[in-house]
């Protein structure tokens, strides 16, 4: 399996990343737990060291050094092959893998959406399921955008349980996350207390609003894909995402006219945004060309599958938890603010 996936199971169609096994049918959050290999716990376990500071190895039969205990100091190990995942202080609550999933059950019984994919990444550091909602909606010219929502559970200190929502365009397997409740924020819940009822209640009501959510960001999309473009700002659009400090520097000169032009500036992702703009999957639907949903979905195209340091693995991760992410929503955001201006 690629670097960063360790295991990985989905149904029904390939997803976008090429990644996982394949299972027969639609499963509950149960059967896909099995099917993606996830079915193990995570214990905290106490931290110990040696007496001697020259012992380098604990286990060495020919050291006469006694072990001594940390106090409040644990590491969050595998109990299935005692991997150590993480280190973890006194207050640190691991969430198990399997009742994590069960974020996904009343809504999987009730036929409000499918668990299509799960999977573990970073050799059982991030734990994901993706369930697929009801919500599609189509742009002009076919460009058909379908709904999900990503969970994320993560065996390592510093990272919360996070669930948000992400929309995947079908037509170049772009993926473009959402923010789930209100703007900027996502549904997340700290290793600090036990993954109980009154979390399972309260992320049921988060999720009660992804229609209103997966609603707005169809308005939003719609507006893009109808709001033109011009060659200089899609070349700004891209120079504020990825080189913001040639803006400042070319701003400082008052010759402009002796400046070279913009596109000639740009670094190598830059410029593969400005070509993904024009020549990505999808690019000359109507609602793409010459419009700021092409310029959003030249930089989506970038991110998830044009990052020549990646592999497919390393893609998926970046592309939903990692700088990719974040890189998107800059450019949801930076590209509603051009459209708003256009």
């Amino acid at each position: 399996m690629a670097h960063q996936v360790e295991t990985m199971a989905y149904a029904g169609e390939v997803p976008w990343h090429g990644l996982g096994q394949a299972v027969s049918s639609i499963m509950t959050p149960d059967e896909m737990v099995m099917a993606a290999g996830l079915d193990w716990n995570v214990s905290k376990r106490p931290a110990y060291t040696t007496e001697n500071p020259t012992v380098t190895n604990l286990f060495d039969p020919t050291t006469s050094s006694k072990f001594l205990h940390v106090p409040n100091q644990y590491f969050l190990v595998r109990d299935t092959d005692n991997s150590v995942l993480s280190p973890a202080g006194k207050s640190y609550i691991p969430f198990q893998n399997r009742e994590v999933m069960q974020f996904f059950k009343k809504f999987t019984g009730a036929g409000k959406m499918n668990m299509e994919t799960a999977g573990s990444l970073k050799e059982g550091k991030d734990i994901w399921g993706l369930a697929k909602l009801a919500h599609d909606f189509k742009l002009p010219g076919g460009d058909e955008v379908k709904g999900y929502m990503l969970l994320n559970n993560s065996h390592q200190v510093g990272k919360a349980l996070t669930v948000m929502l992400t929309a995947i365009r079908v037509v170049c397997a772009n993926t473009l996350g959402m923010a789930l409740g209100a703007e900027g924020q996502r549904f997340r819940v700290l290793h600090l207390r036990m993954f109980d009822e009154e979390i399972m209640q309260a992320a049921e009501e988060a999720l009660g609003l992804s229609n209103a959510q997966m609603q707005q960001f169809q308005e939003q999309a719609e507006f893009l894909s109808t709001k033109r473009t011009t060659n200089s700002d899609v070349e700004n659009f891209v120079a504020e995402l990825f080189q913001p400090k040639l803006l400042v520097e070319r701003g400082k000169t008052t010759k402009f006219s002796s400046l070279p032009p913009l596109r000639d500036e740009l670094k190598r992702t830059a410029s593969n945004v400005l070509e993904a703009i024009e020549t990505s999957p999808g690019a000359t639907l109507a609602s793409a060309k010459g419009t700021w949903w092409g310029a959003l979905n030249g930089v989506t195209y970038v991110q998830d599958h044009q990052k020549r340091s990646m592999n497919r693995g390393n893609a998926l991760h970046s592309a939903w938890f990692g700088s990719g992410a974040v890189t998107k929503r800059k450019a949801l955001d930076k590209a509603l603010e051009y459209a708003r201006a256009a």
